[in-house]
């Protein structure tokens, strides 16, 4: 429970970005449903959003349960024509006709920052109207070109190939997956830069798509910060440890790897050890907020209370809300 109230106090802490109503408003009607008939005469859906006339960019295991697949908002539909598939990266660029929505603006992957304010919007659960989640970048990966994304701004069954906007209404990803367990999901977004490799790829008129995406490689194949996603979700700490280790040693210069194996130290109450991990992540990453609250816990299971008091210095330095946030973090117990 503390690390859900966590993630609750960042968010609402973090300094909000000046937001464009207007152009997340236009990014809002640029999101669709895709739908299709499966083999069993279900109905499978996901998300969609629009990035040029007449295309819109989903992810491929959307289109792989159905031989006609549709495009859809409301009561109207739009025929699906062909499609570029990169099954692996799991980007599918479909063309339709008479469709008369505006693409949405593009922004960039690079250009975002962690703690920085996101949206996701997406149709989740096969609703009618696309569904707002506001949340925060929580990692960035570089995968060339662009970073893949780590966030807080949930997205539910149905929501896969939503767009991920900054607060200036800008694609800067596709909402792809997610793990699941008792501390929580943590989503995913692919890079909107892979959309311009996307659209030099062969047209096809044939579905179902078919192909494994690289979030379906095997687990020893993913990148690091894959691997450690899952026990992280499903407080495995022992197994976070683990990988995290094994991450430091070829990523030392990851703050996010020392964060990993940080958290999972002061879970597994070895605090020494998460103090000198969760130093090394500050110090590659001195905007760490997280990471800064995480070694205040530990400072104070280890009765030092110098180090408690610095961090809250240093905290207020950055944003003076952040102090406040951080003490009533330290002084909330594990129920709160």
């Amino acid at each position: 429970m503390k690390h859900l109230f966590l993630a609750c106090m960042l968010l609402s802490t973090s300094v909000a970005n000046a937001y464009n109503q207007q152009a997340l408003m236009e990014a809002y009607f640029g999101v669709v449903m895709i739908r299709g008939y499966n083999m069993d005469g279900g109905m499978a859906y996901g998300s969609g959003v629009v990035v040029a006339d007449n295309s819109v960019v989903t992810n491929c295991h959307v289109l792989r349960a159905t031989k006609q697949p549709w495009v859809s908002r409301g009561e109207d539909s739009y025929p699906i024509t062909e499609v570029r598939a990169d099954a692996w990266h799991d980007l599918c660029l479909i063309t339709t006709h008479n469709m008369p929505f505006k693409p949405v603006l593009r922004g960039s992957s690079l250009s975002l920052a962690r703690g920085q304010e996101i949206t996701a919007i997406g149709h989740s659960n096969g609703v009618p109207a696309p569904i707002t989640s506001v949340g925060e970048i929580q990692g960035l990966y570089p995968t060339q070109p662009g970073n893949m994304i780590r966030s807080s701004a949930k997205f539910l069954m149905g929501a896969s190939g939503s767009g991920l906007f900054d607060m200036d209404g800008r694609l800067v990803g596709i909402n792809t997956f997610k793990t699941a367990g008792n501390g929580g999901s943590i989503h995913f977004a692919l890079p909107v830069e892979w959309l311009e490799t996307l659209a030099k790829m062969p047209a096809s008129t044939e579905f179902p798509v078919h192909g494994k995406a690289l979030w379906e490689e095997d687990e020893d194949k993913k990148p690091f910060y894959m691997r450690a996603a899952v026990p992280e979700s499903r407080q495995d700490w022992p197994a976070l440890q683990k990988v995290s280790s094994l991450w430091t040693q070829q990523e030392p210069t990851s703050a996010d790897a020392w964060f990993s194996l940080g958290l999972a130290q002061l879970s597994l109450k070895q605090f020494d050890a998460a103090a000198s991990a969760l130093d090394q992540a500050v110090s590659l990453d001195p905007e760490f907020i997280e990471a800064w609250f995480r070694r205040g816990e530990a400072a104070q299971q280890l009765g030092d209370q110098q180090t408690v008091q610095k961090i809250e210095t240093q905290l207020q330095k950055i944003d003076p809300l952040l102090a406040s946030a951080y003490q009533a973090y330290l002084t909330c117990d594990k129920h709160c």
